[in-house]
């Protein structure tokens, strides 16, 4: 299958790195002095322990782009899902698969109104990564897990299953092949919000405190903080009828534990630089979904409505 990776940083890098290293088809989509060094050396990952380098990595800019891939990895920040719209309806054709692997809940079904024959998915991904420097992706942490699945109209369609399942099917299978924990699941909704459920705290946590992940691995109000932001987002989801199958602050904890200390989310470090940032998206959309659901979440209130004056 043919692959194409719009985004090629910490998340769109790293995974099209894996895969092509593994023999598979990819292709990313880059620009300026990242997509220089890729050309020229290949991609290099360098992971806690160990690093490996792709050359020759095929990279190109849209512009340059002319064939029609089998599947489309959108691993763009979420302010820019918009600006690639137009250029996926170019290269799209009827049998394209469509995977949004954001930060940003519910990017699919949105991405799915522009490509009503296409199948788009849901998904989400799991790693913390980000552009050391132009062709070099740091990893900070071994989590690589790519999860995605048919939303829930999609899955009650019969014949629409039945016609996309074995493609997604392949797609996971390739996944495996390149050493990344693929997940098809049967329930993307509760697992991407799953997903949601850290990377939104640790973001508004490490925003508004000013800190990596350090000091919130750390017993104190940080933490506590972090915590519960959690439970909040896990008080939406009773709310909006999605139920979870372990205890989620748990399962998040551990996660953030198992990250190295100077680790910060690609929100914090884009707010720092003065760019645009996933800041509506991670924290101001949770506090519009908790008036759509009738929920008070005081900490996402409280956090949002600061940030607000400052950023």
């Amino acid at each position: 299958m043919k692959y194409l990776i719009i985004g090629a940083g910490g998340t769109g890098g790293a995974i099209g790195a894996y895969m092509a290293k593994a023999g598979k088809d990819v292709t990313f989509i880059a620009r300026g002095a990242h997509l220089d060094a890729m050309r020229g050396t290949g991609i290099r990952v360098i992971r806690p322990d160990d690093e490996f380098s792709v050359f020759p990595a095929a990279a190109c800019t849209m512009e340059e782009y002319a064939e029609t891939p089998d599947v489309i990895l959108v691993c763009v920040k979420g302010y820019s899902v918009d600006d690639i719209i137009p250029f996926m309806q170019r290269v799209a054709g009827p049998e394209t698969v469509i995977i949004p692997i954001l930060n940003i809940y519910g990017t699919g079904s949105r991405i799915q109104t522009y490509f009503p024959e296409n199948l788009v998915t849901d998904g989400c991904m799991y790693i913390a990564s980000e552009i050391m420097e132009p062709g070099v992706i740091l990893m900070k942490g071994y989590i690589l897990r790519v999860v995605f699945g048919l939303r829930r109209e999609d899955r009650e369609n019969a014949a629409f299953a039945a016609k996309w399942m074995p493609v997604l099917e392949q797609i996971r299978d390739d996944l495996k092949e390149s050493d990344i924990k693929g997940l098809l699941t049967e329930n993307i909704e509760r697992d991407a919000l799953l997903k949601f459920s850290y990377v939104s705290p640790q973001s508004a946590c490490g925003t508004y405190y000013d800190v990596p992940t350090g000091p919130i691995q750390q017993q104190g109000e940080i933490r506590d903080c972090f915590t519960g932001l959690i439970r909040e987002i896990w008080k939406l989801a009773e709310a909006m009828g999605i139920e979870f199958e372990e205890d989620i602050v748990v399962r998040n904890l551990k996660i953030l534990d198992d990250i190295t200390p100077d680790m910060t989310t690609s929100m914090q470090r884009d707010i720092k630089a003065g760019k645009a940032s996933e800041i509506d998206g991670q924290i101001y959309e949770v506090v519009r979904m908790a008036e759509k659901y009738n929920v008070e979440l005081p900490l996402y209130e409280k956090i949002a409505a600061e940030l607000k004056e400052r950023i």
